[in-house]
C-alpha cells in the first residue's frame, strides 16, 4: 500500500476517494524507562528508549490504518498525518490519519 504525505501521487491517478482511515495506538512508559531516562537526563542527549518507544508507536498506529483502508479496500492513503497526545502523566496517544483511495 502507497502511503503519501501530500494530497496525490504523481504518475497515478485517483479513480476513488474512500474516506478518512485512522490508527491509533496509546502507549504507556515504564519504570526501567523512566530510571534509565532520569541517568541520562543528568548528562544530557537523546534518550534512546524513548525514541524506540515512539517509533513502535508510531509504527503500530501506521499498521492499524493501512488495515482499515485496506479494509475498505484501498491500495494507497494520502494526505497522511500524525498527532499525539497526552492521555495522562505517563501514556500518550499517537494517531495516524489520511484518505483511503483507489489508485491505477
Amino acid at each position: 500500500m502507497m502511503l503519501v504525505s501530500c494530497g496525490i501521487i504523481e504518475d497515478k491517478k485517483i479513480v476513488k476517494t474512500l474516506g478518512l482511515v485512522r490508527g491509533n495506538t496509546v502507549r504507556s512508559r515504564n519504570m526501567g524507562r523512566d530510571i534509565l531516562a532520569s541517568l541520562k537526563n543528568l548528562v544530557g542527549g537523546e534518550i534512546e528508549e524513548y525514541t524506540k518507544l515512539m517509533a513502535e508507536a508510531r509504527e503500530q498506529a501506521l499498521d492499524r490504518m493501512m488495515a482499515e483502508a485496506g479494509a475498505m479496500g484501498a491500495n494507497a492513503v494520502i494526505s497522511v498525518r500524525f498527532s499525539t497526545s497526552e492521555i495522562m502523566s505517563a501514556a500518550s496517544e499517537i494517531l495516524a490519519y489520511g484518505t483511503a483511495v483507489i489508485v491505477e
